[in-house]
């Protein structure tokens, strides 16, 4: 269970600092959790911030209430499941009402519940809607944080919308006449999260504009998609590629998380060693080397990136 958890933290792409902060812990709270230490009120409440439920215990809203429909299910009295466990009677009543121990939780499910294990997240899938909502997806606030830690501030978001958490000096907005395909770029880190739909074009954009001296860094967050010829031929050169592991939890036009389903690189231009040694330091990946894309990868590398 432990391992399943902090494997969902990573596909999340935070880090054990960044969750703590969503449940008003500190970062060492979550570090014990992941080792088998901690209450079972900071456990409830990291499931809850990762969505993460268990299957193979029995039907509940919560967990304390899926531990004492399992023991009911199975029959047995809190005297009998403390026997089995070598806990206390006291911390088996406990645990059904959301008190104890993680070192207990985890002894009473090895025996009531064995098989106990993760519960698929529920997938919205992305291609849900029309296309201005499926481009609509705006990096998380979390995400950004890094990108300020370890690049600077933004200057420049030539794709900017009105609903984006994005902080920039300037904005490029389609609702209000501009076009960061067509107008100027100008700054000196410009940060793009462009619509997907048109991926290739504002990848396009992006290395026209830094080749111009426009922008001295741009920082993209696209899809892993390599199969273009100019990106092979082109982009490639000039681009320094980060893998991201795990999946980012975009926000819709609503406000809502929506992990995406496929994955994502940071791609740069014109970023400085200091720099990409800084966002390696705060966020899960690898860089790849200058050159190389993800389809030169061995594939087995590939998928375990992706099976995030």
């Amino acid at each position: 269970m432990l391992d399943e958890l902090k494997a969902a933290r990573l596909s999340a792409g935070w880090s054990q600092r960044t969750l703590a902060e969503r449940i008003g812990v500190d970062a060492q709270t979550i570090k014990r959790l992941e080792n088998g230490v901690g209450s079972i009120s900071n456990l409830a409440a990291v499931m809850t911030a990762l969505d993460f439920r268990l299957t193979g215990v029995a039907p509940g809203v919560t967990l304390p209430a899926q531990l004492g429909a399992r023991r009911r299910s199975l029959s047995l009295s809190l005297d009998q499941v403390a026997s089995r466990t070598g806990l206390s009677r006291a911390t088996i009543a406990s645990l059904e009402r959301g008190g104890g121990s993680v070192a207990s939780l985890l002894r009473l499910l090895a025996v009531i519940a064995p098989n106990a294990r993760r519960r698929a997240p529920e997938r919205s899938y992305w291609g849900q809607g029309d296309k201005n909502d499926r481009d609509s997806r705006f990096t998380p606030p979390d995400f950004l944080a890094n990108i300020y830690a370890a690049f600077g501030e933004i200057d420049l978001d030539p794709c900017a919308h009105l609903l984006s958490p994005v902080i920039a000096h300037c904005r490029i907005l389609r609702s209000g006449g501009g076009n960061g395909l067509v107008d100027d770029w100008s700054g000196r880190l410009a940060f793009v999260n462009p619509p997907f739909s048109e991926l290739l074009k504002w990848l396009r954009r992006a290395h026209d504009q830094w080749r111009a001296g426009k922008v001295e860094t741009v920082v993209c967050l696209v899809p892993v998609r390599t199969d273009s010829a100019w990106f092979h031929d082109v982009l490639s050169a000039d681009a320094d590629i980060y893998l991201l592991k795990g999946r980012v939890r975009f926000l819709d036009s609503q406000g809502k998380g929506q992990h995406t389903p496929f994955s994502l690189m940071l791609l740069t231009l014109g970023a400085s060693a200091e720099q990409k040694a800084g966002y390696e330091a705060l966020v899960p990946g690898f860089w790849l080397v200058r050159g190389t894309t993800p389809a030169d990868l061995p594939s087995n590398r590939i998928g375990e990136e992706s099976a995030m």
